[in-house]
């Protein structure tokens, strides 16, 4: 797929900016939106320019809307207020909003204002719930009935409906507009004409709030293969539905920002092309992270001093060697617990698992990590110092008492601070969560960051202790 992407844009380079506008159009017209958007992605603003004036209104629309947001960003600036308005009202309401959402508050308003009122208003009712809820993601364009009309009456009424959405089942609801459930397609073709729609309707319909997290819509949609689900208000009035297409959106968006929160940076990273801009958004999280290991760094000076004082400079000088072994062996440990229960809490697989059980079993992995690395790392701290000594002695190397207290301590230290690194990656992710944090952050930098500073702080501790 991507070598035909190739060629095609080996065939369309030689167009652009030409008079040849018919060769352009026709090879276009042969493609899916959703290719030409990947296509554009890869074109400068004079480029774009010639190849949006060739396409037609509806197609130019799902092409801006399907474009990554750095590439969206620039043809805002590409496009006039008339034009940008025109392909915005191609679109459907929930697409809409997206769209507009990513401009300044000012321009969008601008836009709205020269859209038809009845356009405008839905969409700036979806612009209204919060982006990563139910209401936010849902459409408005639906079809229902009213529970007390026939057959006969539900079909007339869904034959007069304007409507261009496909849809998978339809509607009922009361007189006053609240959801009653949902009737099969199927049985509007194969039941008698005067059969009652409250007859053949399964109130027993899955249905979500606006103010539902789209990620547990997600997890809803996976658990039970639902195409299509209602949304309803406060006064669950039916207001809208969302579609499978729209939920693996919803996935992928979700994936995209753990990852980015897991690696340090943000999803504003893709909001422009900038370098500038982009190295920005990663020093917001780089900063607090030197800040970080600046604490390990005061707190292995701090140790220094102390075993100066009790005259002890040569085992700070062989155990230091080793607390990067201590600060990357744990922090990984916590980070491996911490990434397991954050996709669980985003699958919704721990959803209905209580934190003891979860514990338990955690805590038991932990164990086995903790004593395993802690006989290997043992071993590796009582063997190395020797052997790149080569087995000579010096006053820089430890005495053999000395130096099994090392061992000690670091194999100690070692278990320990994966235990303690495991219990934070544990109970983190459900406290972000609690609190309304995003759980990923528990295996983000700021973190392991943390982990550095108390696993040092706890080898260096155990082993004064251990020597005294």
């Amino acid at each position: 797929m991507a070598k035909e992407k190739g060629q095609i844009l080996e065939e369309i380079r030689p167009l652009l900016g030409s008079e040849n506008r018919f060769a352009l159009e026709k090879i276009l017209d042969e493609q899916r939106s959703s290719d030409i958007a990947e296509i554009v992605e890869l074109l400068d603003n004079d480029q774009r320019r010639f190849v949006f004036d060739v396409l037609e209104k509806n197609v130019s629309a799902e092409v801006l809307e399907k474009v990554d947001e750095a590439t969206r960003s620039e043809l805002f600036e590409l496009f006039g207020e008339k034009e940008l308005t025109e392909l915005i009202s191609e679109l459907d309401p929930d697409d809409a909003a997206d769209v507009l959402s990513e401009l300044g508050q000012e321009e969008s308003e601008d836009v709205l204002d020269h859209m038809p009122e009845e356009d405008a208003d839905q969409i700036k009712d979806l612009m209204a719930y919060s982006e990563d809820s139910a209401g936010g993601i849902m459409d408005p364009v639906l079809v229902s009935v009213k529970e007390n009309a026939t057959i006969t009456e539900a079909i007339r009424e869904i034959q007069s409906a304007e409507i261009d959405e496909d849809f998978f089942s339809v509607f009922v609801v009361s007189d006053n507009g609240k959801f009653v459930g949902d009737i099969r397609i199927r049985d509007l073709l194969t039941r008698k004409e005067t059969t009652s729609i409250k007859d053949l309707t399964d109130t027993d319909t899955i249905y979500v709030h606006v103010d539902t997290d789209q990620e547990h819509v997600r997890n809803i949609f996976s658990k039970n293969d639902l195409i299509v689900m209602p949304v309803l208000d406060a006064k669950n009035r039916l207001v809208g539905r969302i579609t499978a297409d729209r939920v693996i959106e919803v996935a992928e968006e979700e994936a995209a920002e753990d990852m980015y929160v897991m690696a340090g940076t943000g999803a504003a990273e893709l909001e422009k092309i900038s370098a500038v801009h982009a190295a920005k958004v990663r020093m917001t999280w780089l900063l607090p992270c030197l800040a970080g290991t600046a604490v390990t760094a005061v707190v292995l000076l701090t140790f220094k001093n102390i075993f100066a004082a009790g005259s002890y400079p040569y085992i700070y000088t062989t155990i230091v060697a080793f607390a990067p072994m201590i600060a990357a062996i744990s922090g990984n440990a916590g980070l491996q617990t911490s990434a397991i229960v954050v996709s669980g809490l985003a699958t919704g697989d721990l959803a209905a698992i209580s934190l003891r059980q979860v514990f338990a079993r955690e805590v038991r992995v932990a164990l086995f990590v903790a004593i395993s690395c802690g006989i290997v790392g043992g071993i590796l701290c009582g063997l190395l110092p020797n052997v790149m000594n080569g087995g000579n002695t010096n006053e820089i190397t430890p005495a053999l008492a000395e130096h099994l207290k090392i061992v000690a301590a670091f194999s100690t230290a070692m278990f320990s601070a994966i235990m303690v690194s495991t219990t934070l990656g544990l109970f983190l992710p459900f406290l972000f969560k609690r609190i309304g944090i995003d759980p990923a952050i528990s295996s983000g930098p700021l973190i392991t960051t943390a982990n550095d500073s108390i696993s040092v702080t706890i080898y260096m501790t155990l082993t004064l202790a251990l020597i005294h």
